[in-house]
């Protein structure tokens, strides 16, 4: 069978002036820090996108996310749920050992170890089975066009070195169990370890026996995490940085006016929304005892008419973010394009009648937990939000905190209202989303459905979805699936966020809608 090959579109190039072939380090930075080297053990997209320099899967997107061969150089279709892998034989890992197809199995394996967050992105893969030393089968449940994008969840790491590090099982952060994987690392990737400083300072070292050709001209990377947007700024702009991934709106059009640095935006994958607990019978951070007012339609409908998005984008985004009706991307693969309107307008009067009506005549008050560096002005964001929802009636108590400690919170459903976004990521496709966010929450399905919305109509499209052929007939299931979760109101959209990156003159990256920096990619002069 002919390979796959899964693309969103045209993705945004960032090519900043002209490049020199004289290899150096690379400096840059972002709002926050990567928040482990276990690649398993989180399901943050800023961490994924960091480790992927390091770790490696099977097959990987390129900068336009299309699929293109990694440590596979081929595959082909056994069976209609057998997929067959043919493995590099020219790949080691970091410490110089070869990688096989004992270690592609071993992976799997420890993927789905209780501590993992990424099994729950792996759901479609029944099993992976050695053919022979550099050949592997991966068996899906049942036909699943989508593998390949699902096995981008799956980088592989290698056995004899978890083994002596006794680090056989992912990094549980959830229960705050560590092991060596989550500091360590020996990845077959284009970059390797060289030192690490949570939160201080990581840096990498290009890796001399990649299997790939580098198109890189890098030896050093430093990596410097700096939360304050005004002190992130400034760094860059006093030549010790050479690019941010994090740029604040508010110094666009200062760091283009500088003369060193250039800025490039684009709209990200990634659409921010609100989720709300709909399974509790008592809500947390709530003074309304005995019952849960999310569980009444009502209110959820409330919320959404008091919460203006047009004047967030104002206000808050300096006009630039992008008003979302659902929380699928109208980018993303299979995206219902006409289904992202806003379901109910903009109206303080209709909500504060929902809200009498729901039994809630003067409001309710009800915590937010609201990340303070992970999207684009997020504190903001929600600080609007209070304000906003206030004038119906109904008191927020912010719960502002960094993205490790919010990340522990959904992961662990500590929550009853909260900020959160998705881009469909690493499959770059809508039934990724659905799945990570909507479907009924279970050990294997719904990682990040946090206010634990299920659905039966609704999960039972998910299957349908992951194993239909017919592009029509599949984006029509999509199209059913999103309306459900719409009419539900499972969760408030507010908007996709921008992607905004500086880099010094004469650097080039390559920019994507899924705001990773591949800097296997990156030349400096």
């Amino acid at each position: 069978m002919k390979k796959r090959l899964m693309a969103l579109g045209v993705a945004l190039s960032l090519c900043l002036g002209s490049v020199g072939l004289k290899a150096k380090t690379f400096t840059w930075t972002a709002s926050a820090d990567a928040l482990s080297m276990d690649p398993y053990s989180t399901n943050n997209s800023f961490t994924t996108a960091f480790m992927n320099n390091i770790y490696e899967g099977l097959v990987r997107f390129n900068d336009k996310l299309q699929i293109e061969p990694a440590l596979a150089e081929s595959w082909s279709t056994v069976s209609p749920t057998v997929w067959r892998f043919k493995l590099r034989h020219n790949v080691k890992f970091h410490n110089g050992e070869a990688m096989t197809a004992d270690d592609v199995v071993f992976s799997w394996k420890r993927v789905m170890t209780p501590g993992s967050i990424s099994r729950l992105n792996l759901g479609d893969v029944k099993d992976v089975r050695k053919v022979d030393a550099y050949t592997v089968d991966v068996e899906t449940k049942a036909p699943f066009p989508l593998l390949l994008n699902e096995l981008l969840n799956l980088v592989i790491m290698s056995k004899s070195w978890c083994e002596a590090n006794h680090a056989t099982e992912a990094s549980d952060l959830q229960q705050q169990k560590e092991n060596y994987a989550n500091r360590h690392t020996d990845g077959t990737g284009p970059f390797k370890l060289a030192s690490r400083e949570i939160d201080v300072k990581t840096v990498l070292e290009a890796n001399p026996t990649w299997w790939d050709k580098p198109k890189h001209n890098l030896t050093e990377v430093v990596f410097t995490p700096i939360q304050s947007d005004a002190t992130r700024t400034s760094a860059l702009l006093s030549g010790a940085l050479d690019a941010s991934v994090n740029v604040p709106l508010q110094d666009v059009q200062r760091i283009n006016s500088s003369g060193t640095f250039t800025v490039v935006q684009g709209p990200e994958l990634r659409t921010i929304f609100l989720g709300m607990d709909q399974y509790r019978d008592e809500l947390l951070y709530s003074d309304v005892k005995g019952k849960n007012p999310f569980k009444d339609i009502r209110v959820r409908k409330a919320m959404y008419q008091a919460i203006d998005v047009e004047a967030i984008k104002r206000s808050v985004m300096r006009g630039v973010s992008w008003p979302a009706g659902m929380i699928l991307s109208p980018q993303l693969n299979g995206a219902p394009k006409n289904l992202n309107t806003r379901l109910l307008p903009y109206n303080v009067d209709a909500a504060k009648k929902l809200l009498a009506e729901a039994g809630y005549p003067n409001g309710f008050t009800v915590g937010l937990e609201c990340t303070n560096n992970r999207y684009v002005y997020d504190e903001q964001i929600c600080l609007a939000i209070i304000s906003m929802l206030g004038r119906v009636g109904i008191k927020v108590t912010p719960q502002f905190e960094p993205v490790a400690k919010w990340s522990e919170r959904v992961n662990n459903l500590d929550v009853s209202f909260y900020i959160i976004g998705h881009a469909g990521l690493p499959m770059a496709d809508s039934y990724a989303e659905l799945f990570d966010t909507l479907a009924t929450r279970s050990s294997t399905q719904g990682g990040l459905n946090a206010g634990r919305y299920s659905n039966p109509a609704f999960d039972a499209l998910l299957p349908k979805i992951a194993s239909e052929l017919d592009t029509t007939k599949r984006n029509a299931l999509i199209a059913d699936a999103v309306t459900i979760a719409r009419n539900d109101v499972a969760y408030i959209p507010l908007h996709q966020q921008p992607i905004t990156w500086a880099a010094r003159k004469g650097v080039q990256l390559r920019q994507g809608p899924d705001n990773q920096l591949r800097l296997w990619l990156v030349t400096t002069p």
